[in-house]
């Protein structure tokens, strides 16, 4: 890690820590050459998951999209911020542990749905309507019924 000040390529580290998060360690580092301290951050490097769209496009898997879904779905629910952030953090894991590199929008839809049943009702509720494009309601009617019925 090159030294910030002076450009020198060798450092000691003098602590490690990770983060909150758990998914970054951060390290406080020494120069080696001028003394001066900065600190780094280590992340694993993730391998790209492509997203294949209802259309046939692809894009990057990106969580943020799921975060923004979940949070609408969520809107005026006791629902707390960290328990949609775990529910995002338990759908990502479960995309990269598949190992697979491209994964359908459908497949990720129902992994969210899945974790919102079990969160908040109301909330899968509102998040199907749109991810299933209820039409009318006959098909949000339907939605309901076999939710009382797993009850």
């Amino acid at each position: 890690m090159k030294c910030k000040y002076c450009g020198e390529p060798e450092s000691k580290v003098i602590d490690s820590r990770p983060t909150e998060e758990g998914n970054v360690i951060r390290r406080r580092r020494e120069c080696i050459s001028c003394g001066k301290r900065f600190t780094t951050y280590e992340k694993v490097e993730t391998v790209p998951v492509l997203v294949v769209k209802k259309d046939g496009r692809r894009e990057l898997f990106d969580s943020e999209k799921i975060m923004a879904g979940v949070i609408k779905a969520c809107e005026k629910r006791p629902v707390t911020i960290k328990e949609v952030e775990a529910l995002v953090d338990d759908v990502e894991k479960q995309v990269y542990n598949s190992l697979v590199q491209e994964i359908s929008s459908h497949e990720i839809g129902e992994m969210v749905m899945q974790r919102l049943k079990a969160l908040d009702e109301v909330a899968y509720v509102r998040f199907a309507s749109v991810y299933r494009q209820f039409r009318d309601i006959s098909t949000f009617m339907k939605e309901l019924t076999k939710l009382l019925k797993e009850k």
